[in-house]
């Protein structure tokens, strides 16, 4: 597959992912981790993105700490493209920072911000679908890829498409109305009935000087904070620069402050095989199962047990008579819930910083 022209693949990997405690740690979140896969979710959309381009062009944003981290999962990677953040402060500074950057590099960048924490089984599809948007964002449209909804899920957003705008690649092209934050059941159901509803990927392609003009009219603050940081660029004062103004940028995800406001939108729905691993429920989909419904890893022994998530990290684990349960060992810390709970683990890191436990977290 040909290289896109100026094209920049810009893959964010600054999340937590307390929903996969205890696998998933604040010093090696999710991004970092393996599930039934020889990669990491980070190495895994890296290698998905860069048969687009080349690894010059490929950026990660993440955490300051992750620098390192990041450039031994990705050695073909350029050290000036790890954009180490002071802080967490959501997507949409750090997707401004991107492409204040990109910008600099070449005016003519289109930007796709991609997920180092997602699950992606149709690749080639996945693939030809982002040389589609790139394509539309080329012609000044701000785009986002759209998830097939397989069932009324309440724990993602929701994009509404309106009228067709054509065909790009193969795919239909469909103007964005709005974007819904996660719904309620009935609504979920609802909006599933209409048939205009996709799921909210958290994936969008533009060119960079669409996105700054957004942020210019829509975040006034981010983008005074932005050209503040681009002023200091290649000097000898971008270090202190960056450690100033960045943690006074707004907290705020790319969806609240930018893409709910956007009036020129676009949104591809497409079918890739799509999962952003967000709890141990997800995890347990992507496992090969047993003839009882299992999905086990390391040492596992397991008697009249159905339909459930053991993965061991070193020790024996023996399960007799349960069904639809998670069970995560780590060197230092057992996970037991049902499956229907695996949303709530993420109170569990909560509750151990509560009692000053922050070594288990």
């Amino acid at each position: 597959m040909t290289s896109i022209e100026h094209f920049y693949p810009v893959i964010l990997a600054g999340g937590s992912g307390t929903r996969l405690w205890p696998q998933s740690r604040g010093d090696n979140p999710k991004q970092f981790l393996r599930f039934n896969s020889p990669y990491t979710l980070l190495q895994e959309s890296y290698n998905r993105a860069v048969a687009l381009t080349s690894p010059d062009h490929v950026y990660v944003v993440t955490n300051r700490r992750f620098v390192s981290r990041v450039l031994e999962q990705l050695p073909a990677l350029p050290p000036k493209n790890v954009l180490g953040e002071p802080e967490g402060r959501n997507t949409a500074p750090a997707i401004g920072w991107a492409a204040i950057v990109l910008q600099r590099r070449d005016p003519e960048a289109v930007m796709a911000v991609l997920t180092a924490d997602h699950i992606i089984t149709q690749v080639e599809t996945f693939r030809r679908v982002l040389r589609a948007a790139a394509a539309v964002a080329r012609e000044g449209r701000i785009v986002t890829l759209g998830i097939e909804p397989t069932e009324p899920a309440t724990g993602y957003g929701y994009i509404e498409r309106g009228d067709l705008l054509g065909q790009w690649e193969g795919f239909d092209v469909y103007r964005l109305v709005r974007f819904t934050e996660k719904p309620d059941r009935a609504t979920a159901e609802r909006f599933l009935q209409t048939g205009r509803y996709s799921w909210n990927s958290g994936m969008f392609i533009w060119r960079v000087d669409r996105i700054l003009e957004e942020i210019q009219q829509h975040m006034p603050d981010l983008y005074a904070g932005l050209l503040r940081i681009a002023e200091a660029m290649d000097t000898s004062e971008e270090t202190r620069v960056l450690n100033e103004v960045w943690p006074t940028l707004p907290s705020q995800s790319v969806d609240f402050g930018i893409m709910e406001h956007v009036t020129d939108g676009a949104v591809i729905p497409v079918d890739i095989g799509w999962n952003d691993v967000g709890s141990w429920e997800a995890v347990y989909k992507e496992y090969p199962k047993d003839e009882r419904g299992n999905a086990v890893e390391g040492q596992v022994i397991l008697l009249d047990t159905r339909d459930s998530l053991v993965l061991s990290g070193g020790r024996l684990i023996a399960v007799v008579g349960l069904s639809d349960v998670v069970i995560v060992e780590t060197p230092d810390a057992i996970l037991v819930c049902p499956r229907d709970r695996a949303q709530d683990v993420r109170n569990i890191v909560a509750e151990l910083k509560a009692r000053g436990l922050e070594a288990y977290t």
